[in-house]
C-alpha cells in the first residue's frame, strides 16, 4: 500500500465501548494517568532527601526532575504518531510497562547516574501514556459523552496534583525516598492487567513510521524546552541562542521533510484547521498562566508575606482542588454548549483571579488569599475540559494520536514558558517579581480568552 495514503487497514472503531467494559478501560487509563501526574509532584518534594542520601549538590540533583521533563516533552509527538500506526492501546500499555519497570529501577538506584538513567526511561514511559491519553479516551467514550469524559480526565490530573505533596510527605515520614518510586509498582501492575483485558483496539494508519522525522521532531521540542529552561536559570545568552536555534532548525527540517506526508510528525496539517490551532494556542496560554502563578506565588508567600512552607502549601491547594470540582461540571456543559464560549468565560474568570492576586493588600489575611485562589481555580477548571474536547473533536479520527500528543505538549510547553517568564520577572523587578509575574499571567489569560471566543466564528 502506498506510503502517501491515509486510509485505514481496518474498519473504523465503533462509537465508544459498552458501558461495563468502558468503566474498566477508563479505570486503567485514569489509574496510569494519576500515577504519572503524581510522580512529577512527588519527585520535586524528594529532591532534598535524594541529594543528602546520594551526597550530591542541589544543582546536580535538579536533573532528576529535568531529565524526566525533557525526555517526556521531546518524545510526545513521535509516540503519538507511532500510536496512529501500531494502535494507541499498544503505545499506552508499552509506556505503562516501561514506566513501572523504570520505577523499580529508580527505587533501587545506588547513585545519581543510575537514578538519572532510570528517570530517563520513566520519562519515556510517561510520554507513551500521555501521548495517546486523549485519543484513547475518545475511543473509550461515545462522542455524545466526550465532554464528560474529558472532565473526568481533568479531575484525575487535578486530584493527583493536589494530593502529590501530601502523599510525598506521608511516604517520606514513613520511609526513605526510594519508596516514592516503589509505590508506582503495584499500581502500575494493576493498571497493566486491567488494560490488557479492556482497552479498545484502535484503527491503524497505513503509512510507515519515519524515524528521521521523529528525531527531528524530538530535537525541535527537546532543544526548545532546554533553551527555555536555560534562560530561566540565567545561562549565558550564547548558550540559550544556540539551543533555541537548534530547536528552530530541527523544526524547520521536520516541516520540510513532511511537507507532503499524510501524517506529518510535527502536525502542521492539524494546525491548518483554525479550530484546532486556536484550541492549542489557548491551551498554551492557560498553562503559561498556571506556570507563572505556581512558580511565583511560593516566593511571594514566603519572602514577602513571611508565611511558612506549610502555610504556602495550604494557600496553593484551593486552585487544583477547585479545578477538580469544576472540570466535570464544565465537561458536561461542553456536551451541550460550544467549547469556545465555555473556554472564553473560564479564561476571563482566570484573568480576573490573576488580577485579584496581583493586587492583594499589603498584609492579607488567610481569607483574602484563599478566595482569590478559588476564583483562579474555578476559571482554569471551567476552561480545561471543554478545550480538551475541542482539540480532540477538531482533528480527524486517524490523526487522534497527534492531536492527543499536542494536548500534553501544550501543557508542558506552557508550564515551562511560565517558569521562564517568572524568572525573567524576578530578574527585572526584584522583590516585586511575583506581582509582575501575576500581572503577566493575567495578560496571558486575557489573550487566551480572546482566542477562545474567536473559535465561535470558525466553521468546522
Amino acid at each position: 500500500m502506498s506510503e502517501q495514503t491515509s486510509s485505514q487497514t481496518r474498519p473504523p472503531a465503533p462509537d465508544g465501548l459498552p458501558p461495563e467494559r468502558r468503566r474498566w478501560a477508563i479505570l486503567a487509563v485514569f489509574t496510569a494517568l494519576a500515577v504519572a501526574s503524581l510522580d512529577t509532584a512527588i519527585a520535586n518534594i524528594a529532591l532534598p532527601a535524594i541529594a543528602a542520601d546520594l551526597r550530591v549538590s542541589a544543582a546536580d540533583v535538579v536533573w532528576v526532575v529535568n531529565v524526566y521533563q525533557i525526555v517526556l516533552v521531546a518524545t510526545l509527538l513521535p509516540l503519538g504518531a507511532l500510536g496512529e500506526i501500531v494502535g494507541h492501546q499498544r503505545i499506552y500499555l508499552a509506556g505503562l510497562v516501561l514506566f513501572t519497570l523504570a520505577s523499580l529501577a529508580s527505587a533501587c538506584a545506588w547513585s545519581l547516574e543510575s537514578l538519572l538513567v532510570s528517570r530517563t526511561l520513566q520519562g519515556l514511559g510517561a510520554s507513551g501514556m500521555m501521548s495517546v491519553n486523549g485519543a484513547l479516551v475518545g475511543f473509550i467514550y461515545p462522542r455524545r459523552l466526550l465532554g464528560r469524559a474529558f472532565g473526568y480526565n481533568a479531575l484525575v490530573v487535578a486530584t493527583a496534583t493536589t494530593a502529590g505533596p501530601t502523599v510525598a510527605a506521608v511516604i517520606l515520614a514513613l520511609g526513605p525516598w526510594p519508596w516514592l518510586f516503589a509505590i508506582n509498582i503495584p499500581i502500575g501492575i494493576l493498571a497493566i492487567v486491567i488494560g490488557l483485558k479492556t482497552l479498545p483496539q484502535t484503527p491503524r494508519a497505513a503509512h510507515r513510521f519515519d524515524f528521521i522525522g521523529a528525531v527531528l521532531a524530538s530535537g525541535s521540542l527537546g532543544f526548545f524546552i532546554i533553551g527555555i529552561s536555560s534562560a530561566a536559570h540565567h545561562a549565558h545568552i550564547g548558550v540559550v541562542v544556540v539551543e533555541l536555534g537548534a530547536a528552530l532548525l530541527s523544526g524547520w527540517l521536520a516541516i520540510r521533510r513532511h511537507a507532503d506526508h499524510p501524517a506529518p510528525m510535527l502536525p502542521i496539517d492539524l494546525f491548518r484547521r483554525p479550530l484546532f490551532a486556536l484550541s492549542a494556542a489557548t491551551a498554551v496560554c492557560s498553562f503559561t498562566v498556571q506556570g507563572l502563578a505556581f512558580v511565583s506565588l511560593p516566593f511571594y508567600f514566603q519572602t514577602v508575606l513571611h508565611r511558612s512552607q506549610v502555610e504556602t502549601g495550604l494557600f496553593l491547594t484551593p486552585w487544583p482542588l477547585v479545578v477538580g470540582l469544576m472540570a466535570p461540571i464544565a465537561g458536561r456543559l461542553s456536551d451541550r454548549h460550544a467549547p469556545g464560549l465555555l473556554g472564553g468565560i473560564g479564561l476571563a474568570i482566570l484573568a480576573a483571579g490573576m488580577v485579584l492576586l496581583a493586587t492583594l493588600p499589603a498584609s492579607p489575611g488567610v481569607a483574602d488569599i484563599v478566595w482569590r485562589m478559588v476564583v483562579c481555580g474555578a476559571g482554569f477548571g471551567f476552561f480545561q475540559a471543554p478545550n480538551l474536547k475541542a482539540l480532540m473533536s477538531s482533528a480527524p479520527a486517524d490523526r487522534s494520536g497527534s492531536a492527543s500528543s499536542i494536548i500534553a505538549t501544550a501543557r508542558l510547553t506552557g508550564q515551562t514558558l511560565g517558569a521562564a517568564l517568572t524568572a525573567l520577572c524576578f530578574g527585572l523587578a526584584g522583590t516585586d517579581g511575583a506581582t509582575a509575574a501575576l500581572a503577566v499571567g493575567a495578560g496571558f489569560a486575557a489573550l487566551g480568552s480572546l482566542m477562545s471566543f474567536l473559535r465561535l466564528t470558525v466553521r468546522r
